[in-house]
């Protein structure tokens, strides 16, 4: 059984008693029972770690930032599907650009832009790193 299973079948009035043992305050008032769960497990796991928190928060923001940049890339053979207003609109990226309608396109920005009517970043519209 996980901490926060564990932590999860406590009555509200203990969860806050916790949080106050752990945090030395009383939670917000609007704080849901769930997300007290969640925080106090993850306290939990912070103060059973080894590692010190400072090289914890390193680590995951090391993590986040790597998945930021993380978008799969637009390669020859990719399918790219958006939907925009309702509409579905299918993009496959072929040797010498992009094929959109039936008609072949130099730029993914220029795809965006005539399916939103402004200027768009062709990767950013679609979420993929070109």
């Amino acid at each position: 059984m996980s901490a926060e299973q564990d932590l999860s079948a406590l009555p509200r009035a203990e969860l806050r008693d916790r949080w106050l043992d752990v945090f030395g305050s009383t939670p917000a008032p609007r704080l849901s029972s769930k997300m007290m769960v969640r925080i106090l497990a993850c306290e939990r796991q912070w103060t059973t770690s080894a590692q010190p928190r400072a090289q914890i928060r390193r680590q995951l923001r090391k993590a986040a930032k790597a998945g930021e940049s993380a978008k799969p890339a637009a390669r020859e053979g990719t399918r790219l599907v958006r939907t925009w207003h309702g509409q579905e609109h299918v993009v496959d990226v072929v040797e010498d650009g992009y094929l959109w309608r039936g008609r072949q396109w130099t730029s993914l920005s220029a795809i965006a832009r005539e399916i939103t009517g402004t200027k768009w970043s062709g990767p950013r519209f679609f979420g993929v790193d070109a």
